[in-house]
């Protein structure tokens, strides 16, 4: 669950020193028999204070490629994205939260709704995805959000074209469809992750530990595999699809995405590879 949350509500590193903190984030050169070229970089997307993620092979990537590839856009562009979240997320006449979720986590629910300022019946106009997502966000800093890598790029892409992979409504769309059930199981994992501060994703991703993410990928919501097709596998099949497009079309993308998207057998530098091209972790 820690990974999915991260690549679509938020993800803080926690630390007290205002200065840039060093980070060694992992990357990929992906190469054709034609002389098809890409790199795929796994980013992060909150943090409470800046990283030093641009490293010199990062760097040099970034200034060599013609594109900028990345989940969402228009992610500085907040009142876009939360009027799309608003639109997706309305649903009237939904029961209160505490019944839909099992008897067993209502305590834990309560005690969720009352440290985040929520009454039981605030979500009666909400989808269960949505107020999940929106529990999970509750007292979030949009300063930490600010300090994404994936602004980060997209801001260090300059005149050159940023494509979306997704984009905010396909995004949250992912989440839309879901069954209910497959919804309150979300709901179930924020409300038992609430008092989790783990910062180990955060952590293996400076360190770029591919294999202590991975690892995260298997757990929680994750390990369902329904919501894994939906939420993880198909993404990545799908921007898999997208990225070989864009070499074949001659472009060079710099690929920027949530790094749990890099990781194990499913992620992209492994279907990459799968469909030929010679995948190289080169930081």
């Amino acid at each position: 669950m820690r990974p999915l949350l991260a690549l679509l509500t938020t993800l803080a590193l926690l630390a007290c020193s205002p200065q840039p903190q060093k980070a060694d984030p992992a990357l990929w050169k992906v190469e054709g028999s034609s002389g098809e070229t890409a790199w795929l970089f796994g980013t992060i997307h909150s943090a409470e204070r800046p990283l030093a993620w641009r490293t010199p092979a990062v760097g040099r990537a970034l200034d060599t490629a013609d594109t900028v590839m990345v989940e969402v856009a228009n992610l500085a562009d907040e009142a876009d994205v939360a009027a799309t979240f608003a639109r997706l997320a309305r649903s009237e006449g939904q029961p209160p939260l505490s019944s839909r979720i099992a008897a067993p986590q209502r305590p834990a629910l309560a005690a969720l709704l009352k440290s985040t300022g929520y009454g039981d019946g605030d979500f009666a106009a909400m989808d269960t995805w949505a107020a999940a997502l929106t529990l999970a966000r509750s007292g979030a800093d949009d300063d930490a959000a600010r300090n994404g890598v994936d602004r980060a790029v997209i801001a260090a892409a300059g005149e050159r074209p940023v494509v979306e992979l997704e984009g905010a409504k396909e995004q949250l769309g992912l989440f839309d469809t879901l069954p209910e059930s497959e919804q309150r199981d979300l709901l179930a994992a924020v409300v038992k992750e609430a008092a989790s501060s783990d910062t180990d994703l955060a952590d293996s991703w400076r360190k770029g530990d591919m294999a202590a993410i991975e690892k995260e990928t298997r757990k929680g919501l994750l390990a369902d595999p329904e919501l894994r097709e939906v939420l993880f596998t198909g993404r990545n099949r799908r921007w898999t699809g997208r990225i070989v497009e864009a070499m074949k079309a001659g472009n060079m993308p710099f690929v920027a995405v949530g790094a749990a998207h890099m990781a194990g057998p499913q992620g992209l530098p492994a279907m990459l590879a799968a469909r030929g091209y010679t995948v190289t972790r080169v930081e």
